[in-house]
């Protein structure tokens, strides 16, 4: 049975899934702008965003948030940390990969988790120590025990195209075992996806906490782990800061990290 907070946390995911599902069919009216360069926003994330504030404050008005459009808004023992629409970017091109994500955050650590792909209508659920579950099936995270044959995700966030030169290195090198590496346009849904074992593991540097809330606790309570280009697995969600994510099974996960290290893209991190 989940936690109340967490039924909360649903309802408000497919409030505003629901919202974002009706503007499918017209996008071409949607006023759009450029919060920095190359990242972009819309009307839509504002309108979701609002709808999951009004849904979770309604039931927990005690509670702290850290939502991508707002900003802070109070504090409390427990944050919600929100992204009523990550892959907008995918979402203002009608490519069909975005999704809802809402945790709940204590000490800096993930506690709860729900991730919402409206399109398919796929519910990714996570409390701590209570494993993680998609539309009720339990998960278990895939069991390839190294890079070879991997199929692994990533992306290239703006913000982190400085670095461009040391990611694609990195890519090279893990394109000589892994049978794949791809970018979908959604951190989130990356996470949720190596949870599932959709796909093996998965790096990238310039998220924010919003991001990867809620992903990477469904990754490690589905068996996984989330540690940053160091290998260091705890306080990965510094408010509003950028991190750097890897994650995996633990077999996998070791052997991305330290091909990252090999590679150089971990160095460029401390110049």
């Amino acid at each position: 049975m989940q936690k109340p907070v967490v039924n909360v946390m649903v309802k408000a995911a497919r409030a505003a899934g629901n919202l974002i599902l009706r503007h499918v069919g017209k996008l071409d009216a949607l006023n759009v702008f450029e919060k920095s360069k190359q990242d972009y926003a819309s009307e839509v994330d504002a309108s979701a965003e609002a709808e999951i504030i009004r849904e979770l404050r309604r039931a927990f008005p005690e509670y702290g948030i850290l939502a991508e459009e707002s900003g802070a808004m109070g504090k409390g023992r427990y944050t919600f940390v929100i992204d009523p629409l990550d892959g907008t970017s995918n979402f203002l091109r009608g490519f069909p990969h975005f999704c809802v994500s809402i945790a709940v955050v204590e000490n800096g650590e993930p506690i709860h988790g729900v991730i919402f792909d409206p399109l398919r209508n796929e519910l990714f659920t996570a409390s701590r120590g209570s494993g993680a579950l998609l539309n009720d099936k339990k998960l278990r995270i895939g069991e390839r025990k190294d890079l070879k044959g991997a199929m692994l995700v990533t992306g290239f966030p703006p913000r982190e195209r400085a670095r461009l030169a040391p990611q694609l290195a990195a890519i090279e090198a893990l394109l000589a075992e892994a049978e794949d590496v791809r970018r979908t346009g959604s951190a989130a849904l990356d996470l949720a996806y190596v949870a599932c074992g959709r796909v093996d593991g998965y790096f990238e540097a310039g998220v924010k906490p919003w991001d990867i809330a809620a992903g990477m606790l469904i990754v490690r309570e589905a068996g996984g782990r989330v540690c940053d280009f160091l290998g260091r697995s705890e306080r990965l969600l510094t408010t509003g800061a950028s991190t750097q994510i890897v994650a995996g099974n633990l077999k996998l996960s070791d052997a991305l990290q330290k091909s990252l290290t090999a590679s150089g893209y971990t160095a460029a991190f401390s110049v």
